[in-house]
């Protein structure tokens, strides 16, 4: 890229905890249980007091703060206390049946800040960077995702089409499987996925890898299948409130960071793009009234 963007913080540990939790063993989320019920309480444990609470041995806890990336307890416990300070919060009050619409508004409209603050916090910079030159240099981009994620899907085929790149959206199984085969070395797949674990969308994109295409994921699980053959890996959080439905939430994640790729793909593409956007917005100038 020719600007060089300034470090992030550390992926807030809490996140990461949600993020990775079904990868854990059985001993292993047992410590994640006990860390995310009372991270204030955690902060002051020594390693043997984690793993009495958790009701597991010392070496679980070790794995388990290994899995998210650091060295050991002492380095997980000072990224969980610098993160305390400002320990994101998806719900400030539960959404009930009694509560006026003004009440309602304002909560929805806090757990939305929330999901696009921790977005933030989960995305990494390095990773950020190498998706967004492998879409950069990409002979052709080719954009999966199925169910609601193949919504999200199309608005970033939008997204980078209207930028002049050469892409291509599917959303159906048995094409998204035909579409991947045909992907090769100097391509790029980018699969949306939730779970990270949709058969449908991962068995393709893995045939695509073995091509020598590119892979870049978006998803909420950082030890999902799709993870594991993915060159660049774009995290976005996992947790979302029932009264959505489970949807909303990840979509505004999942937006979130597709209009942050495709702005960083504008000013790395600056003449290019800025001329490819002119195109396209002449082309639909006079279908209005």
């Amino acid at each position: 890229m020719k600007k060089e963007l300034k470090r992030m913080q550390t992926s807030n540990p809490i996140l990461m905890i949600s993020s990775i939790y079904n990868s854990l063993t059985k001993a292993e989320k047992k410590v994640a249980d006990a860390v995310r019920d009372n991270p204030e309480e955690a902060v002051m444990f020594t390693v043997t007091d984690l793993s009495e609470k958790a009701g597991v041995g010392e070496t679980s806890v070790i794995r388990f703060c290994r899995k998210l990336g650091f060295r050991g307890y002492h380095d997980f416990k000072l990224a969980v206390a610098q993160d305390l300070v400002h320990l994101p919060s998806y719900i400030t009050g539960e959404i009930d049946e009694s509560d006026e619409f003004d009440v309602i508004i304002r909560k929805m409209t806090q757990n939305h800040e929330s999901i696009l603050k921790s977005t933030m916090d989960l995305l990494r910079l390095e990773s950020l960077q190498e998706a967004v030159e492998l879409l950069v240099k990409a002979n052709k981009i080719y954009i999966y995702g199925v169910g609601s994620s193949g919504i999200t899907a199309l608005d970033a085929h939008y997204r980078l089409m209207r930028l002049g790149m050469n892409v291509e959206v599917q959303r159906d199984s048995h094409i998204i499987a035909m579409s991947a085969a045909l992907a090769g070395k100097g391509d790029v797949v980018l699969g949306i996925t939730t779970s990270g674990s949709t058969k449908d969308l991962v068995d393709p994109i893995a045939e695509a890898k073995r091509n020598g295409a590119g892979v870049v994921c978006l998803t909420s699980h950082a030890k999902s299948p799709i993870t594991q053959i993915a060159d660049a890996v774009l995290l976005i959080p996992s947790k979302e409130t029932p009264f959505q439905g489970g949807a909303l939430t990840t979509k505004i994640a999942q937006i979130h960071v597709i209009d942050i790729v495709a702005t960083l793909i504008a000013i790395t593409k600056k003449e290019t793009a800025y001329a490819s956007v002119k195109k396209t917005a002449n082309a639909v100038a006079d279908k209005l009234y």
